[in-house]
């Protein structure tokens, strides 16, 4: 694993994306799922991919931790037939957001992936009130024969630790 404090492998770095395509990446998933694109989004993972919102932070085993979210392909499947069916009454009616993800921080490129740190802020408006959130941002992007893919991405909101509200959406 290449850290970028140290030199790149130039082998890992040509394989990997680079950080503007991976940004790129990240704003087209934010535009996605601001117009409620979930059926677009979900082709957008690895299979193996992983997608976390803690309750606790600087953990590093989810799987032993409450989260909020910690959905593998099988369950961001489920989530996504839920938030489209209008049956989950955190989604009906469904919340109109705007993300803005920024402050992208590479932290390292190995395998044929590049790994992000990024800001994101995200207003949401439903039920004629508007309501903010913060959140630290963490995404393992890899190259893939069909593109780039997400294989992780852990939504680190800044109150996780006293967030009292439901998700109707993907963060």
């Amino acid at each position: 694993m290449s850290t970028i404090a140290e030199p790149l492998n130039r082998s890992e770095a040509a394989a990997a994306p680079s950080l503007q395509d991976a940004i790129q990446f990240v704003w087209a998933e934010a535009d996605m799922l601001d117009r409620l694109d979930y059926k677009a989004w979900l082709p957008l993972w690895t299979e193996n991919g992983r997608y976390i919102v803690p309750t606790e932070r600087d953990v590093s085993d989810y799987d032993d931790r409450l989260n909020i979210v910690n959905d593998d392909a099988e369950m961001r499947q489920a989530r996504v037939k839920r938030l489209l069916s209008g049956f989950s009454m955190s989604s009906a009616p469904p919340a109109r957001t705007v993300r803005t993800v920024s402050r992208f921080v590479p932290v390292a490129v190995e395998d044929g992936a590049i790994t992000l740190r990024a800001a994101m802020i995200m207003v949401e408006y439903k039920y004629e009130r508007m309501r903010t959130m913060a959140a630290d941002v963490v995404y393992r992007i890899v190259s893939t024969a069909d593109g780039l893919k997400l294989d992780r991405k852990i939504v680190t909101l800044v109150n996780c630790d006293d967030y009292q509200h439901g998700i109707g959406y993907l963060l």
